[in-house]
């Protein structure tokens, strides 16, 4: 009796580790998979065939406007480079022909409008141009194809027109709204500036650079460490919103400067940034923000990994990004269960999970 409870119990163990073994594998999520069904279904629900062109959401256009704003499509850029560092061909340059219908060159220097030039055109707003340039020459340092270089320099450019003394220096968010000066539109200028200066060695490329991080954590960095949102042209106001892709853009201009002076103080920085913000954007399992926004942000913590092997940041990433493909895909298999959905949050999962399918292949997760 005693030892057929011995061999019952035995039996009891040896079943719940098999159970807890097949359970634990489960959870394992295959991100290459994911990002190759997510993009499926955004080409399915956001590509118009008839036009060429992507729609601003999955469902009818409330304001009538018949093909997306400019920014949904650098968030699909990005996500074609990620996918495209993975092996899956041809992706960034048909996205690419598309943007570049909404190119102009009005003066001072020719940019992207926010909207179809063909279809009325619209604003230029200069962090819309910069996430451009910034793909640009994520690609042309992988492919080395000097169309990427150009267009980084273009876009370079453009955005140095945005450039004034009014509120001590720093970078307009809108060209022809010229009411504020903002992280979103400094901290990717930094960026850009950083990648042309590893791409060429010309001196000026950093110098913008330095003049221009020096500009934002003079006027818009917070005692915590994270970022506000921007400081008003006409009163010198700061919105102290905190968005995760400013902080990111911050943190990853530090990682790039790092690289570029070898000044470990500017690592030092990152590493500080991370800590500040993983907490606040990335907590609980939860985003605080838009995919997007944490797109953003998640770009600066891969860079950063490359110097700082703490993975606290990208774990806490990979909480959120499987928190949201279990409970916030919809039937359809797009990102987001209310009714009405924006590419650009579909665009920022699908480059979330490019990355997270990249480490995944290099076994770091």
């Amino acid at each position: 009796m005693q030892r057929s409870q011995l061999n019952f119990k035995g039996l009891i163990i040896f079943l719940f580790f098999c159970w807890y073994g097949v359970t634990a594998q489960a959870q394992v999520k295959n991100y290459k998979q994911q990002m190759e069904l997510l993009h499926q279904s955004i080409r399915q629900h956001f590509f118009i065939d008839s036009s060429g062109f992507y729609k601003e959401t999955a469902e009818p256009e409330k304001d009538g406007r018949p093909v997306s704003f400019l920014w949904p499509l650098c968030a699909l850029l990005q996500a074609d480079n990620e996918m495209e560092l993975l092996g899956k061909p041809d992706l960034l340059q048909p996205d690419f022909i598309i943007i570049e219908k909404y190119h102009n060159t009005f003066p001072p220097a020719p940019g992207y409008a926010s909207y179809a030039m063909a279809l009325g055109g619209g604003s230029r707003f200069y962090d819309d141009n910069q996430w451009i340039g910034i793909t640009a020459m994520d690609a042309f340092k992988r492919t080395r194809q000097t169309q990427w270089l150009a267009t980084g320099k273009e876009i370079y450019r453009f955005i140095m027109s945005a450039y004034d003394t009014l509120t001590g220096g720093g970078l307009y968010w809108q060209e022809d709204n010229k009411k504020s000066k903002n992280t979103c539109s400094n901290g990717p200028g930094i960026i850009l500036a950083l990648q042309l200066y590893q791409a060429t060695k010309q001196q000026a490329y950093l110098d913008t650079a330095l003049l221009l991080y020096n500009w934002v954590n003079a006027n818009l960095r917070s005692p915590s460490g994270l970022y506000y949102d921007n400081i008003k042209t006409d009163n010198y106001r700061v919105d102290k919103k905190e968005y995760s892709y400013n902080t990111g853009t911050m943190l990853q201009a530090n990682v790039y400067l790092y690289e570029c002076t070898h000044d470990k103080k500017y690592l030092r920085q990152a590493t500080a940034i991370a800590d500040s913000s993983v907490g606040f954007f990335v907590a609980n399992k939860h985003f605080k923000d838009d995919y997007w926004f944490s797109a953003v942000l998640l770009r600066a913590y891969q860079h950063l990994l490359k110097y700082n092997p703490d993975k606290k940041y990208i774990l806490a990433f990979k909480d959120c990004i499987d928190a949201a493909l279990d409970t916030n895909k919809n039937d359809d298999g797009l990102m987001g269960k209310q009714h009405t959905l924006n590419l650009v949050a579909q665009g920022g999962m699908l480059e979330m999970l490019g990355r997270f399918a990249l480490l995944q292949q290099q076994k770091i997760l």
